[in-house]
């Protein structure tokens, strides 16, 4: 299977809630629209320090995360961050790693959006057609 990509949107999650409590105009949200790499590998979003701070994203903490090359990097996390493919959102914290060049887009927001990977078309497809349908038991 190739490289996946798709465009989404990031959202500063706080703004959002603000937005939605009258507190600021939907206009005021921080938002970006990025080209992401779909990689069920990573278990998380991971963005570069450029867009935390577009996004006026607080760092809450570090973590260690082991890379693709066997090495591990402690990195910050931020406050959550909303995600949206299409009409799917997601929220999840994101994980700045230092010098990064490309947005991923991992497996716990992609459950959440109830999307996978189609392997014949090499894009994001969602697992039940067009309807989103979540587990609960």
């Amino acid at each position: 299977m190739g490289l996946v990509y798709e465009n989404i949107t990031l959202k500063n999650a706080t703004d959002v809630g603000n937005s939605v409590r009258g507190i600021i105009q939907e206009g005021e949200v921080r938002q970006i629209k990025v080209l992401a790499m779909v990689d069920t590998g990573a278990e998380t979003l991971v963005i570069n320090e450029a867009m935390r701070q577009e996004l006026g994203l607080t760092v809450i903490g570090e973590r260690r995360v082991g890379l693709a090359n066997n090495y591990g990097e402690m990195c910050q996390f931020t406050e959550p961050v909303m995600i949206y493919w299409k009409d799917r959102p997601a929220v999840t914290h994101a994980i700045v790693l230092p010098g990064a060049t490309e947005v991923l887009l991992g497996a716990i927001p992609l459950e959440e959006m109830n999307v996978m990977i189609d392997p014949r078309s090499q894009q994001l497809v969602g697992i039940h057609g067009d309807e989103i349908i979540y587990k609960v038991k």
